[in-house]
């Protein structure tokens, strides 16, 4: 469902004109809507319905507190992967006992901080993380519920920097190795292992890899309890993709749960699941002015205050975002080079894009944006990151400030010797 719509030709967030936030607040800025961050979660929430399981969001896709704590609201639990995840997690609102935590290199300062708190899992990603871990634990006089994060080596047919579950990846215990770390564990001070984690990749748009997955894994979970573990939780990671064009339609959430429960029901296991991306993904665009119009010998370029330092993804990845006019007109189709300011020539959004006729003022809304846009922006090149802005029905709040140049500068500073 789209809640990014035009209506007689000008786009609404909810039931708010974009163009009224534009003039408010300056471009560019990320914007959420509060409709779709709960239409995505109760699709999740009604598919498993019947299913003993916790819907934990991937924090990593968007850290705003205003997205978690609506998310938290709904009923959400947190997968988090560092320590500050887990703090902005705990000041939305979302208890302890529903956040689990992911990451490969989770410090012995994390881990006590995690236990600290009375977390409901950690997700165990190495044999020297697992030592740690009981030290830390064993040295407070806790006992923590670990998950292994095992790795099945199936390819997940995604990107290859998002692709995290074959075996030349850097995540989870290698496949060959579960069962004999599995015995070590058992031996440990301060560790319950509770069950097993997998996690193959993000923007997985068909269930077949991740029946593969869960399949392989089911036989494991039977193999470790013939071992004597009592294996009760099963943390099936995120990974559900979302559509950014037209044709690439990922499986609907009622006919992953249905796999998953064909899969998986027979064990008797809690199912975890960590959406980020699905919930997020298309409820968040990012609104941005023309600031020229450039004609060059071979092609026309549409320059946006807007950059790469704000949107990384079609950079980092080449990702496809589609770009449309906030305002729709009768202009002719022209075919543009959506670029940004930075001074880098990846600084671009799309390339022979073709859109309407623009001149300078006009405002596009980039879509899809709500994951990994304004969470992975950055001040480069000395540029102000951009706001971020909550849509509620026709109500709208800046969730993220616009900082001050003086705030950005006043990070760093002259050492002493320099000033003498």
């Amino acid at each position: 469902m789209n809640f990014f719509e035009h209506r007689d030709g000008e786009m609404f967030a909810e039931n708010i004109k974009v163009s009224e936030i534009a003039k408010s607040i300056s471009t560019p800025f990320y914007l959420y809507s509060t409709a779709s961050l709960t239409y995505q979660f109760n699709q999740i929430k009604e598919a498993f319905r019947n299913t003993d399981h916790l819907i934990c969001y991937a924090v990593k896709a968007n850290t705003n507190q205003a997205v978690i704590k609506t998310l938290g609201d709904l009923g959400a639990g947190a997968d988090v992967v560092s320590e500050g995840e887990m703090r902005r997690v705990l000041k939305a609102g979302i208890p302890a006992f529903k956040i689990v935590y992911s990451g490969v290199a989770k410090t012995a300062q994390e881990m006590t901080f995690a236990l600290e708190q009375g977390i409901y899992q950690f997700n165990v990603e190495s044999e020297p993380e697992l030592y740690q871990l009981s030290e830390v634990a064993s040295s407070m006089d806790k006992t923590a519920d670990i998950t292994f994060r095992v790795n099945p080596d199936v390819d997940a047919k995604t990107h290859a920097k998002i692709s995290t579950g074959k075996s030349e990846n850097k995540f989870g215990i290698p496949w060959g190795n579960v069962r004999e770390i599995c015995q070590r564990a058992s031996k440990l001070p301060g560790i319950n292992l509770v069950g097993l984690d997998l996690h193959i990749g993000s923007q997985i748009t068909k269930l077949e890899p991740f029946e593969e997955a869960f399949t392989r894994v089911a036989g494991l979970v039977k193999l470790l309890r013939e071992d004597g573990h009592n294996i009760t939780r099963l943390d099936l990671g995120g990974g559900l993709g979302i559509s950014y064009e037209c044709n690439d339609l990922p499986p609907l959430p009622s006919d992953y749960a249905k796999m998953v429960k064909r899969v998986t029901e027979h064990l008797g296991c809690r199912i975890i699941l960590e959406p980020g991306r699905f919930l997020v993904g298309n409820a968040g665009i990012l609104v941005s002015t023309v600031v020229y119009i450039k004609e060059g010998e071979e092609r026309k370029f549409l320059i946006v205050d807007a950059a790469m330092n704000d949107l990384i993804r079609p950079s980092m990845y080449d990702a496809y975002h589609e770009i449309v006019p906030v305002l729709e007109s009768n202009e002719d189709i022209l075919l543009y080079d959506i670029v940004g300011p930075v001074c880098e020539t990846g600084d671009s959004f799309a390339s022979n894009r073709p859109i309407t006729s623009m001149k300078t003022g006009d405002l596009l809304a980039i879509r899809s944006v709500g994951a990994y846009g304004a969470v992975m922006s950055s001040t480069y090149n000395t540029r102000k990151l951009i706001p971020e802005v909550l849509v509620k029905d026709d109500k709208f709040a800046v969730v993220r400030p616009r900082p001050t140049y003086e705030e950005i500068i006043n990070l760093d500073h002259i050492a002493p010797w320099l000033s003498e």
